[in-house]
């Protein structure tokens, strides 16, 4: 027998242990929450999971052509429960450093944006701020001016979630009044898509969003941002955040680049691959950033998804090749993506092998390959559904 079948039976007797649908009524378990949307208490009721029979054989096997594979005692909690076990937040905000390791806690990054949101944290209204350093490159570094290591002597930009948008412009001095004038007044992951899309639902989810403001009530104002600050759409359909924070846990740093790797070649091949400051719209950014909890479980991935449509994975892969590179049709730039998130699917335990259906089902679809071992929770705001 071939030295590697062990490895494949392992691989094959996990893949399917982990696709075993619970037969509780409790799987798809819901119940009010204090901000008018629903808690997933069951793991049925947040994300729709796969299905053989309706999204094919796919996605009950992992990628036979992934050559990357983690060290090899690379070693990972497999025993604890995950789902409904992370904490809820409001709004995510993604710090761009350049770099992709920070100190312990990002906020003791002496002189930068983090440094500056953990001392001025009373200030946020509307619910926990989840704050983020990331790779993002800075403006320096889009001009040749960064030095690769963090320097926060210059402004940078934050991306802002769930609204997909880039503040642009920020100094740890502007964070008081960027507080005020953007993050407090932007939408959040308990604020519904939209009132006319969400206030009739029949699957459960939500009757009626009447209690809660309406999206027209939490427009920021470009007139109230501080001088030299400026708003701009983040131009991504889907954006995939995976911690890398090494002085945390080495398997964090062990594990992005790699997983990255994986990622970056399925997703080529659709023509929706956007590194590091490639602006064309559409597409999925994929970013580094800094401890979101339980490196034992690395790693850590989550999923943001743009409201939209319904789509088929054909009609999505002719959405990242029919305009060509440079994302042109016809000789002229296809439309900036518009809206917010309306999804965040965080995963955890992900190897380079699941790479592929993570693509083709969850980034695409919305859709988790193995919710048992891999969903720790998320937020769907156009079922009105949260997982805390």
């Amino acid at each position: 027998m071939p030295s590697f079948a062990p490895q494949k039976m392992t691989s094959l007797l996990r893949s399917l242990a982990d696709r075993i649908v619970p037969t509780a009524n409790d799987a798809n378990a819901t119940k009010p929450g204090p901000d008018g949307f629903l808690t997933a208490k069951g793991i049925d009721a947040l994300f729709p999971r796969t299905k053989a029979e309706v999204d094919g054989e796919e996605c009950l096997h992992d990628c036979e052509t992934c050559t990357v594979q983690y060290p090899r005692k690379f070693s990972i909690d497999e025993d604890d429960k995950l789902y409904g076990e992370i904490k809820g937040w409001s709004r995510h905000i993604l710090v761009a450093t350049g770099k992709t390791d920070w100190v312990r806690d990002v906020e003791d990054e002496k002189g930068s944006v983090m440094e500056a949101v953990g001392k001025h944290g009373s200030a946020v209204e509307g619910g926990r701020l989840m704050l983020s350093a990331s790779n993002i490159p800075t403006a320096s570094d889009f001009f040749g001016e960064g030095d690769g290591k963090g320097d926060y002597g210059r402004p940078t930009r934050v991306l802002l979630l769930p609204a997909f948008q880039w503040i642009n412009g920020v100094t740890p001095g502007t964070v008081p009044d960027v507080f005020k004038s953007a993050i407090n007044a932007s939408s959040t992951n308990t604020q519904p898509i939209s009132s006319s899309d969400t206030s009739s639902q029949t699957n459960g989810t939500l009757s009626s969003h009447t209690d809660l403001p309406s999206l027209a009530s939490l427009q920021i104002s470009a007139e109230s941002l501080p001088e030299g600050v400026s708003l701009s759409s983040c131009p991504h359909r889907y954006l995939i955040l995976i911690c890398s924070q090494a002085t945390r846990d080495a398997r964090c740093g062990q594990t992005a680049p790699l997983l990255k790797r994986e990622l970056e070649r399925h997703l080529r091949s659709l023509g929706m691959f956007r590194d590091l400051g490639d602006e064309r719209p559409g597409g999925v950014g994929i970013y580094f950033i800094s401890h979101v909890g339980g490196h034992k479980y690395s790693a850590n991935m989550l999923v943001y998804r743009r409201a939209e449509r319904p789509r088929t994975v054909v009609e999505q892969m002719e959405n990242g090749t029919s305009a060509g590179v440079g994302g042109m049709v016809g000789g002229k730039a296809k439309a900036e993506e518009e809206g917010e998130a309306a999804q965040c699917i965080w995963l955890a335990r992900v190897r380079p092998e699941e790479c592929e259906n993570i693509v083709r089902f969850t980034v695409l679809q919305g859709k988790v390959v193995k919710p048992e071992r891999q969903l720790r929770g998320g937020f769907d705001r156009e079922k009105g559904v949260v997982s805390w």
